[in-house]
């Protein structure tokens, strides 16, 4: 397991989530618990604090580290759009259909 996790759990805290963009061609998030879908146009991503869904022209997945949560994405970022935590399954389903 990565030090990334083990110190964030031994301190009972959920994993950091930060996004940093660059000049709207390179995207890194941190805390993503899982990539949902995603394609040339848009990428839904499951994280610590709710379902992220990113938008753009170009889009292609540079990096994926699964065991620190990490995932870089590049290409043109039209739109950043969260979808609040209380919403939960319904809001999966609705994303799942929406990016297919």
């Amino acid at each position: 397991m990565s030090q990334y996790y083990e110190t964030n759990q031994t301190k009972g805290n959920l994993p950091d989530h930060d996004l940093v963009m660059r000049g709207r061609r390179t995207l890194e998030i941190t805390g993503v618990k899982q990539v949902e879908s995603f394609d040339n146009e848009e990428f839904l991503l499951e994280t610590v604090m709710g379902f992220l869904a990113i938008k753009g022209q170009n889009l292609q997945m540079k990096n994926l580290d699964v065991d620190k949560g990490i995932v870089s994405i590049k290409g043109k970022i039209f739109d950043l759009v969260y979808l609040d935590d209380q919403h939960g399954e319904k809001a999966k389903g609705f994303f799942s259909k929406l990016f297919r």
